[in-house]
This record gives structure tokens, sequence and C-alpha cells, in this order.
């Protein structure tokens, strides 16, 4: 093993994920194809070094979203520099709060958000070197 490559969701509408994570989350829309072998339709998206493959099922199985509980696991943790600046552009795409934000005094500070399909996010601000 090298390194980190993605992190992969289902989703139950690619093209209408694709629009949340472009223009409510910043993502930068990579790739877009259909695997017509699998009968699945994916996007690769990427915000920095992180990269992000989304994943529709289309042979026709019923999609059901995952629960929203604690410990919000499995989920993807984005860092952000300022997470008053974060939160409240969350707040003006019109995306609800899961939980947070927390605070490990003087260690981290992190909220949780879900895209449309209740794929878990992380918003992850560090003041500390790790």
């Amino acid at each position: 093993m090298t390194s980190y490559d993605h992190t992969a969701f289902q989703v139950s509408d690619l093209q209408a994920s694709v629009a949340f994570y472009v223009n409510k989350l910043g993502f930068t829309l990579i790739s877009q194809a259909v695997n017509l072998g699998e009968q699945e339709a994916f996007a690769f998206l990427a915000l920095g070094d992180l990269r992000l493959e989304l994943i529709e099922d289309r042979k026709g199985t019923l999609f059901v979203r995952p629960d929203v509980r604690p410990p919000y696991c499995p989920h993807l943790a984005i860092e952000t520099p300022n997470m008053a600046q974060s939160v409240a552009n969350l707040r003006e795409a019109g995306i609800a709060l899961v939980r947070g934000p927390l605070e490990i005094e003087g260690e981290e500070t992190w909220v949780y958000f879900c895209d449309p399909d209740n794929n878990i996010l992380e918003y992850i601000q560090w003041y500390r070197e790790r």
C-alpha cells in the first residue's frame, strides 16, 4: 500500500448528488461515467487533496438511506481552517447540522451534517499540530 486514494458513497440520484457536492460544498467534478457491466453510474469529485466517488446503483435495487445516529459512522471528515465560516456556509446553503459544533478544548472542534442521501460528513478544525 502506498497512500489513501478515495472514499465512496452510494447515492440515489447521481446528478442531484453531484450538484449538492459541487454547488453547496465546493467540490470539483473530475469525471463521470456509467459502468454498463456493473449497471452503476459514478462520479469522481475533489476538494483539495480529498477525492470522493459517488455511485448510483442502476440495477433497480431499492435504495435505502442509511440511518443517521451516533457515533455518526462511517463519515467523511473534511478539515477546515475556520469552523465558524464553514458552519455559516452550511446554514446559508440550507444544510442542516446533525450535531455540533462540538469541541475538545485546545485540540479540535467538529460538526456533523449529511448529504441528501444521509451520507454523513464532518467538518473538523484542529487547533494544534497533529
